[in-house]
């Protein structure tokens, strides 16, 4: 980028970084740039310029000189037109964006209202053109699917309000390991050294004409019978 602004690498990162971009790190004035490349702003001119974000970080911000720049420059682009709406006492209630491309057939349109937009910052009291802007940047969001920029007042918001500084999560709880009790290797040693029953036992008489079961132990076959 300092090629084609003829300028030498140094010189230019500093100007930059004097003009619009005054707390990033390396990593992020890089990203800066890589966003200004793409959408091809010129940070010289303040057609994008950066907000240092609430714990850490940079929001890119572009002016509504950039934005015209953004949509003109648009090969689809085919023009764009404005409807201001004023209530029964000529108070301004709204501007109506119609974004037109050549490769569409009907107009992408976009309402911005007053309440919704106004600020107590100095620009706000040119109503008209402020709201003009509104409309104008997020038509062209919706016909041209700009992304990753915002408007100053937007940015100024998201650089309050977003923290982008990264905690390492929690660590989970540690699971208790339980130790499986030992199983003895012979069956008849684990018949007889097993616990008895804690719970009492009630036992009945029972008639039943079946002969009693054969007692075995674990393993043997079953004895036949003979008459």
């Amino acid at each position: 980028m300092a090629t084609r602004f003829g300028m030498e690498p140094q010189a230019f990162e500093a100007t930059v970084r004097a003009t619009c971009i005054q707390k990033a790190s390396r990593e992020e004035f890089a990203a800066f740039l890589l966003v200004a490349k793409e959408y091809g702003l010129n940070p010289l001119t303040k057609e994008i310029y950066a907000f240092p974000a609430k714990g850490g970080g940079i929001v890119p911000v572009v002016s509504i000189d950039g934005w015209i720049n953004l949509v003109n420059s648009h090969k689809a682009c085919d023009g764009f037109e404005f409807d201001m709406e004023h209530g029964e006492n000529g108070d301004l209630i709204s501007c109506t964006c119609r974004m037109f491309r050549k490769d569409r057939g009907r107009p992408v349109t976009v309402t911005e209202y007053l309440s919704e937009c106004r600020r107590g910052t100095e620009p706000w009291k040119m109503q008209h053109r402020m709201l003009r802007h509104k409309a104008l940047i997020q038509a062209a969001r919706y016909a041209f699917g700009f992304s990753g920029i915002y408007d100053e007042d937007e940015g100024e918001k998201i650089a309050e309000a977003i923290n982008v500084s990264r905690e390492e999560p929690p660590a989970p709880p540690a699971i208790a390991q339980i130790a499986a009790p030992e199983k003895s290797a012979d069956p008849i040693e684990e018949m007889i050294t097993a616990p008895a029953p804690t719970e009492a036992v009630e036992w009945s008489e029972v008639e039943d004409d079946e002969p009693p079961a054969p007692i075995g132990f674990p393993g043997d076959r079953p004895m036949e019978r003979r008459v």
